[in-house]
């Protein structure tokens, strides 16, 4: 990479130690860092972000190789706002800049994006754990809920701290500097390499929380802006909890969120490269480029349901079960990707979802080709980013006795049944940990997977391998926050049904069962809505199993605590 160029702003007598690199003439991307860091942590995202680009970072004043005024009122956040604007009028005058800040950074861009007139400087802005202190402040005055949280308290401990005289720099200058790197590495799982300056700047740096936290929490002003923001929100911070960054849209213009299962570093030292496609996308798109599908889902709007900017992706989406949940999430606000072997269908219920006030897209994919599900991933990857929750849905139905059914019978189930499944699983579970999401995966197995039957053996087979899948990637993937449910439905009235082949008769046998079980499930009058509302619940709360119906809940019982008794009841001929 390009080596940086070094430079010196000197402001009011404070010197101000930058570095910049890439081409004046492209996007100047100005990087402003936090609390107890210094201008070197952003190389992981510079480097990144690649070339197109040019990027400054500078060291705020205490911090890395700038001054350290020993006036405590030299660290007020109109002090820091001046040194930024100092910056970008001697780096990049004329131009204005897409500022990027992060922590404490992000406290003092946020004066400076809601200063008047600040659209001169800055082109945009993107916040990385950091509030703007007046929105804090103007929360805690109205009671909000989510500001005076009990676990916001406790995250926040640390500023009490702070607050007592000379405790926090005797900290830094006993050993914490040192020790700084194997903080981050027991507490966030980073690897950090030590700064020269780390002690100076963990004990400078209190300095920014004694001048303003109070202030500004107790006096909040009004503050708003113009400028395009873009929220970037660590679901695993240990330091700023979402429910700070709540209500922004009331300060904000056009504000855009993303979300990041990490923690507070995390999206500058161990997933810079994601966090770069964001500002990348973000960029381009203030500097004129259309807006993407996904940084499109990420726009916040006032009528947002819960799932507003999720993408959701549902394999046998063109009737019953798929149908229904589509129409589901596409009401709560999702974007659904209807697929389905038939693309008429899907299409149908991508319109359906439309016409119900919902946004979805709708593509033919054979969940039982490996290639399909393949290209199908990959136009989700490349034009929709990863997806927040998967619904491997699709499925057939097949009944007759073991010793009726063919290898080719036997293929067809478990390439539907189960390998679909599978595939859904790994292509779209790896693009959600690649993409740092705290994603959903949801497998529909069946009632059918509890119990032993002659009537079933292929399809029960194919539905019992779903449900144990289900449990074991459940259990790989709760370290990363992605929940796996398994739905288990009984007797659903659905299109299957009647698709169901019966093996080891001929037509006018077949004809006739699949009508008597059409009138079965018919009678039992158990919708596929209802289905769809139990995936919804089993999401929201990452549920691991869930059993539909009464007949489902009984079957799973009778299988867990009677295990004689449902090899009784396996034995039974319940073909129709």
């Amino acid at each position: 990479m390009e080596q940086w160029q070094h430079r010196t702003v000197i402001r009011d007598g404070v010197n101000l130690a930058t570095r910049s690199r890439g081409d004046r003439d492209a996007p100047t991307v100005l990087c402003v860092h936090g609390y107890p860091d210094n201008g070197e942590v952003w190389d992981a995202l510079a480097d990144a972000l690649g070339d197109g680009y040019r990027v400054i970072t500078y060291d705020v004043r205490g911090a890395g190789a700038s001054c350290a005024p020993r006036a405590l009122a030299a660290y007020r956040l109109g002090e820091l706002r001046d040194d930024l604007f100092a910056v970008i009028d001697a780096l990049s005058p004329g131009r204005p800049v897409h500022l990027v800040a992060h922590d404490w950074g992000s406290i003092q861009s946020w004066e400076a994006a809601t200063e008047p007139g600040a659209e001169s400087r800055i082109a945009s802005y993107t916040t990385l754990s950091g509030p703007c202190l007046d929105h804090v402040g103007q929360g805690l005055r109205a009671g909000g809920a989510p500001l005076v949280s009990l676990r916001q308290l406790a995250k926040s401990w640390y500023i009490g701290a702070f607050h007592l005289p000379g405790l926090a720099p005797l900290a830094w200058k006993l050993g914490l500097g040192d020790a700084w790197p194997g903080v981050l590495r027991r507490t966030e799982g980073l690897q950090a390499t030590p700064s020269a300056t780390q002690s100076r700047d963990g004990a400078q740096g209190v300095a920014l929380y004694r001048a303003n936290m109070l202030p500004r929490l107790l006096r909040p002003r009004e503050r708003h802006t113009r400028i395009p923001v873009q929220l970037m929100v660590a679901l695993r911070d240990r330091y700023v909890g979402p429910g700070l960054l709540e209500g922004l849209s009331e300060w904000t213009g056009p504000l855009w969120r993303r979300e990041m299962n990490t923690g507070h570093w995390g999206p500058l030292l161990a997933h810079a490269p994601v966090t770069a496609d964001y500002l990348k996308e973000f960029i381009a798109h203030v500097e004129g480029a259309p807006e993407s599908a996904r940084l499109a889902r990420a726009r916040v709007r006032a009528d947002a349901g819960p799932d507003t900017g999720k993408l959701v992706v549902i394999t046998g989406a063109g009737s019953g079960i798929g149908r229904e949940t589509a129409l589901a999430f596409g009401e709560r606000g999702a974007t659904v990707l209807c697929t389905d072997i038939d693309p008429d269908s899907a299409a149908a219920t991508a319109e359906a979802v439309r016409q119900a006030g919902g946004e979805a897209l709708s593509r033919r994919t054979d969940v039982a080709n490996a290639r399909s599900m393949e290209a199908l991933a990959r136009y989700v990857e490349r034009e929709l980013g990863a997806p927040d929750v998967v619904i491997n849905n699709a499925g057939i139905g097949l009944a007759g006795p073991l010793m009726d059914t063919s290898v080719r019978d036997w293929k067809q189930v478990l390439d539907v049944n189960l390998w679909g499944v599978i595939h859904g699983c790994r292509l779209f579970g790896r693009q959600m940990i690649d993409q740092v999401k705290a994603g959903h995966i949801v497998n529909v197995s069946s009632a059918s997977a509890y119990l032993p039957s002659r009537a079933l053996p292929a399809y029960a087979t194919s539905k019992s391998a779903v449900l144990m899948l289900t449990e074991c990637l459940r259990a790989e993937l709760a370290e990363r926050d992605i929940g796996v449910s398994a739905i288990c439905p009984g007797l659903i009235d659905t299109p299957i049904t009647g698709r169901a082949r019966f093996v080891g008769v001929d037509d006018a046998e077949q004809d006739r069962r699949r009508e008597a079980a059409q009138r079965l499930y018919q009678r039992r009058g158990f919708t596929p809505d209802r289905v769809a509302r139990a995936i919804v619940a089993a999401v929201e709360g990452n549920r691991a199993e869930v059993p539909v119906s009464v007949e489902a809940s009984g079957m799973r019982w009778v299988g867990r605590l009677a295990p004689p008794l449902a090899r009784r009841l396996a034995r039974l001929d319940v073909a129709p």
